[in-house]
């Protein structure tokens, strides 16, 4: 096991961040001046456990780079419309109230850890605006049914991306990338087209955070966005 600081990886969970991070990255700055954090990029040559603590020094520090730099939205306030859990797989389903620690959810569990687990990976974020508009267009999905463990309301989603960062209850976490649709969620699109979440198609996908500081949400709390 890595540990840095409160963090844990696994060997696996050290490959596959390393690996993702050019992809992770590239969202990051999507849209943004990137020559305000191209100083922070790190060198991804060497054994992996030398390169991680280079990666995940980079990506606690590409969204304080960017707030300072202007480059996020500004604060905005919506609520905690629902928290989801589960023993594995999906759907997940609704709890009042969730501990949150710096692997997540506690008592929630993925499946299988072979996409997921990662500590950047802790939390799943989604939008009932987003699922409701789904619904709305014939597809068997609700809030939960996708497997994220909060869905929030009130939040101009194209807002919550990669960089910013979420007051939800006590817990502050950072949204640190995409979580990309698998075809466990193929049930709950009509067609069977679960891509229809995915950041490509716009802001419709569900977003990955890391736990900055754990707590506890409730359903009902406010969810604060800010730079």
């Amino acid at each position: 096991m890595h540990r840095f600081g409160p963090y844990e990886f696994t060997d696996t969970d050290v490959a596959r961040t390393i690996a993702n991070l050019p992809g992770i990255w590239d969202e990051m700055v999507l849209g943004r001046d990137a020559s305000t954090v191209a100083h922070l990029v790190p060198d991804l040559d060497g054994e992996p456990a030398d390169v991680l603590p280079r990666v995940w020094q980079a990506m606690l520090a590409v969204g304080p780079a960017l707030a300072a730099a202007g480059q996020l939205p500004a604060r905005a306030e919506g609520v905690v419309a629902q928290l989801n859990r589960s023993d594995g797989g999906v759907p997940k389903t609704p709890v009042d109230r969730v501990d949150v620690g710096w692997r997540g959810v506690q008592g929630d569990r993925q499946r299988s850890r072979q996409h997921h687990g990662r500590p950047w990976q802790a939390l799943c974020i989604w939008s009932t605006e987003v699922i409701d508009a789904f619904a709305a267009e014939g597809h068997p999905i609700a809030p939960g049914s996708a497997g994220e463990n909060v869905t929030l309301c009130g939040l101009d989603w194209s807002t919550v991306r990669p960089g910013v960062r979420l007051r939800l209850g006590t817990v502050l976490c950072e949204v640190s990338a995409w979580a990309l649709p698998c075809k466990h969620n193929r049930a709950w699109f009509s067609d069977g087209d679960f891509n229809r979440m995915h950041h490509d198609r716009g802001p419709v996908s569900r977003a990955y955070a890391t736990v900055l500081e754990p707590g506890v949400i409730a359903t009902g709390d406010p969810a604060i966005l800010s730079p």
